[in-house]
């Protein structure tokens, strides 16, 4: 059940707080600033993430080889390395790929 709805294009969201993030898209507001560069951000996520640019921070650390990462997704796609793990399928071909966007390429 999703019922709170975008008036600007009608997409539903469970939580009115998602609702709110959400309009950003459409009003174009950033209200979350970089105290260090002054770039401003939709959410509060990812201004932490730009935040780790000048901080040099990266708190996510693949376990089999040590590599580290700014972000978590990144180090999800790099553990398919050691995983082998290829999620991403061609329909027509077979060819199977750790990113969504070298499927897309393909």
């Amino acid at each position: 059940e999703r019922p709170f709805c975008c008036t600007d294009c009608g997409k539903g969201f469970n939580q009115k707080s998602n609702l709110i993030r959400h309009q950003c898209i459409h009003t174009g507001e950033r209200p979350y600033l970089c105290g260090e560069c002054g770039k401003r951000f939709r959410t509060s996520s990812h201004l932490l993430v730009h935040e780790r640019t000048h901080t040099g921070e990266r708190p996510f650390c693949c376990t089999d080889c040590g590599k580290s990462f700014n972000e978590n997704s990144h180090l999800i796609t790099h553990q398919r390395i050691h995983t082998g793990e290829r999620p991403y399928k061609c329909g027509e071909c077979g060819k199977s790929y750790t990113q969504s966007s070298a499927l897309t390429k393909h």
